[in-house]
């Protein structure tokens, strides 16, 4: 994925601005089944999600191909999906189905779904009469060991750590499947542990390869189980 040659961009205005297109030559490469993003809130992991996501026909609420789950008609906010304007991507093979999950949608999108089998008289596939996790991760096992593109907006939020772990399991089946692309963005070091994926961090200074172990969020969270109060008292001014 590059920027285009045939657009200029306004770097005064979001998204443009984001410091990963600082570079005239910005390129970044998929070349794992599974890549993960990490880095600082406000740094633009999700803005570009939502640029790739727009690219492969995914509405930014969510959801798959040509689905539109919520009204976006009296939206006043600026979102990641101006970014295909000037992106150029290719996926080989070709990438024609997928899905686009966002945790802060999934209600929505599920009950899109709900209704959208009432409407041809199906059974509806109630991924809300669940918990929160429980019904994410039957959604991912449902939907995600198919061909296509995957993308994940911090799949961690609803999940619990033990939850976490069997996210990385589906993770690990899809890459051993060899038949789908998947881009994460999380903030959870168990999500970064995943074996044989393509660890990025993203930063104000741009989007570069990264161990596990040199994220600030493993730093972290190393020393809060290392030292819990004292990390907690030095953090929180306590």
């Amino acid at each position: 994925m590059r920027l285009r040659d045939d657009v200029t961009l306004d770097r005064s205005t979001y998204p443009f601005n984001l410091p990963l297109f600082r570079d005239e030559d910005f390129v970044l490469h998929f070349d794992r089944a599974v890549t993960i993003i990490v880095g600082e809130n406000g740094v633009g992991k999700s803005t570009l999600l939502e640029g790739i996501g727009a690219l492969a026909g995914f509405d930014h609420a969510g959801g798959g191909p040509g689905y539109r789950p919520l009204d976006h008609s009296t939206a006043v906010e600026q979102n990641g999906d101006r970014l295909q304007d000037v992106l150029r991507a290719s996926w080989l093979p070709k990438m024609g189905q997928g899905w686009f999950f966002r945790a802060e949608s999934f209600f929505g999108v599920s009950r899109y779904l709900d209704q959208a089998a009432l409407d041809v008289g199906a059974a509806p596939p109630d991924f809300l009469s669940h918990s929160h996790g429980e019904g994410f991760l039957r959604f991912f096992a449902e939907r995600c060991l198919n061909p296509g593109i995957f993308l994940f907006d911090e799949p961690e939020s609803a999940l619990s750590p033990r939850r976490q772990f069997e996210f990385v399991t589906l993770l690990r089946a899809i890459a051993e499947a060899r038949v789908a692309q998947v881009i994460v963005v999380t903030h959870s070091p168990i999500l970064m542990a995943t074996p044989d994926v393509r660890l990025l961090s993203m930063t104000r200074a741009g989007i570069d390869p990264i161990r596990l172990e040199d994220t600030d969020h493993y730093r972290l969270y190393r020393e809060f189980v290392l030292d819990p109060v004292g990390t907690v008292e030095a953090l929180t001014d306590g």
